[in-house]
């Protein structure tokens, strides 16, 4: 007689980005990168909601420069926060007051918390986790910036809840970069004092560790909940628009499809003149009726971001004041998150 054994499930670990998610499987001795559905190593942290259904990750990334009132992406700067009116004009989609003062979003007739927008985006990590491994995955460890709060932390736990996972902890991402690093592991890290600068693609942490017999010592930590590749692209966003202002003496207001296609094309040159020196930004009937061509260098973009950059300065004082330590304490910095590829931020 054949009596089927039950399928072990295992436990997962998730960075819920911003911009990107990650998720890896702890592989014996060491973590490993757990492939989506597509064979890639991050999914876009991204939400459509279309006429035949709900999209995440890489399909949703498409919609969104042809629907961007309809695609979330960024949810994680909303996580846990309250509303503030102020900040819906800077969405293509709309937001409105939740139930529990959160914003929430407005699609199609239908309200959802950003809760619920991750759970979404964990539910797809979960389901791909399961194929790549071929058995289930009930529980998981989700990293967040170190200056999230309580209820930014509870709401991200929550969303995993929602998405079937038993969220075993919530740990900071600064201290889950240090272990991936294993840099508690090395000897020659022994008391020594290492600060993380974690700048993402919405968030900026830094965080001081001390390694004493293997063991981190959270000395401090600060950063900027609302400080990351975003604010980089919006810089570069504008400096687009207003060159198509400057040559046809009209503005994009009001066109969410032209102004969706330009924060497209910011986050891809940001990219490329991380590792090349010039650019071009080719957009096609921009407005519907006219081209934008323009040549871009990486000296201009660092002009444009100089100021975005300057404010990852203050938390890291501030830091260093907190764990009573002067630069030459500092043995080593470790560079965490995309923005960190970028020279101007290693310089």
């Amino acid at each position: 007689m054949f009596i089927s054994q039950p399928t072990r499930s295992t436990c997962i670990g998730i960075d819920l980005g911003t911009t990107n998610s990650c998720m890896c499987v702890f592989d014996k001795t060491t973590p490993r990168i757990l492939e989506n559905a597509e064979g890639k190593r991050t999914t876009p942290s991204c939400v459509s909601f279309t006429p035949t259904g709900i999209l995440v990750g890489e399909a949703a990334k498409r919609m969104e420069a042809l629907h961007p009132t309809t695609t979330i992406s960024g949810i994680k700067r909303m996580i846990g926060c309250q509303y503030k009116s102020d900040k819906q004009e800077r969405r293509p989609y709309k937001i409105v007051k939740g139930r529990n003062g959160e914003g929430w979003i407005h699609i199609n007739g239908k309200t959802y918390s950003p809760t619920e927008i991750s759970s979404m985006i964990l539910k797809k990590l979960k389901k791909d986790a399961e194929a790549k491994l071929g058995k289930r995955v009930d529980e998981a460890v989700i990293t967040c910036p170190a200056y999230f709060n309580d209820a930014q932390r509870q709401a991200t736990k929550d969303a995993g809840t929602l998405a079937g996972l038993k969220v075993k902890r919530i740990i900071n991402e600064p201290t889950a970069a240090a272990l991936a690093y294993g840099i508690d592991t090395r000897k020659e890290n022994e008391g020594k004092n290492i600060a993380v600068y974690d700048l993402g693609g919405g968030t900026f942490d830094i965080s001081i560790l001390n390694i004493n017999k293997g063991i981190f010592q959270v000395k401090a930590t600060n950063g900027d909940t609302m400080l990351g590749g975003e604010d980089f692209d919006k810089a570069i966003c504008q400096y687009i628009s207003k060159e198509f202002e400057r040559k046809y003496k009209r503005n994009l207001q009001g066109n969410k499809k032209g102004i969706s296609r330009i924060k497209e094309v910011a986050e891809k040159v940001k990219c490329e003149l991380s590792s090349s020196e010039e650019s071009i930004i080719s957009l096609p009937y921009l407005d519907g009726q006219d081209s934008l061509e323009i040549t871009i260098n990486r000296r201009k973009i660092e002009e444009l971001c100089k100021k975005i950059c300057k404010r990852t300065e203050y938390p890291c004082i501030q830091c260093m004041k907190d764990a009573k330590l002067r630069k030459k304490d500092i043995s080593d910095v470790v560079l965490v998150g995309g923005m960190t590829r970028m020279p101007l931020i290693q310089n």
